[in-house]
């Protein structure tokens, strides 16, 4: 599962799903025993959580990041892998 990002502790990945037809551009975000996936157009929460800092940094990031995590999003259909996106930074 290749990870595109890491700061404060948030793991961003993005990666295909094995026999499933994805429908909306997406990525998935793992903070310590917690996971979430969020969409990329609009960047919101389309399952699970994060505690309430950590969802507005990853917002905060995405919101940043938009061109590249589309960027990575077509190189993953293409099947290519993802590229590095650079963190949040304090």
């Amino acid at each position: 599962m290749p990870e595109i990002c890491r700061f404060l502790g948030i793991i961003i990945r993005m990666f295909p799903e094995s026999g499933i037809q994805h429908h909306r551009p997406h990525f998935h975000v793992k903070y310590q025993e917690h996971y979430a996936t969020y969409g990329i157009d609009p960047i919101e929460v389309i399952a699970g959580s994060l505690p309430t800092r950590q969802h507005r940094f990853v917002e905060a990031w995405a919101e940043l990041h938009r061109k590249e995590l589309m960027r990575d999003w077509n190189l993953l259909i293409s099947g290519e892998e993802p590229l590095p996106i650079e963190p949040l930074r304090q």
